[in-house]
């Protein structure tokens, strides 16, 4: 199976946009989607894709508070 880099890294690239763009990520995922423009409604439905893609509690709060895509990933591996 993928890690979860990769996994995060394919649903962003498959599910959010800002401005019709997709996502520059850069490699190391330091990066804030918040900060990167994607608008609140697609921030709700990416949690309800990373709470189903890798079984776990996630939530919009959950979105908000990591300051990048990196600590996300870090939070999903501390739930597994």
């Amino acid at each position: 199976m993928a890690s979860t880099s990769a996994r995060i890294r394919t649903l962003i690239n498959e599910n959010l946009e800002v401005d019709g763009q997709s996502i520059d990520l850069p490699q190391d995922l330091n990066i804030s989607l918040v900060e990167a423009g994607v608008p609140s409604m697609d921030l709700v439905a990416f949690a309800k894709l990373v709470s189903k893609e890798f079984n776990i509690t996630f939530t919009i709060e959950h979105c908000t508070q990591f300051k990048s895509v990196q600590e996300l990933v870090d939070f999903i591996d501390s739930q597994s």
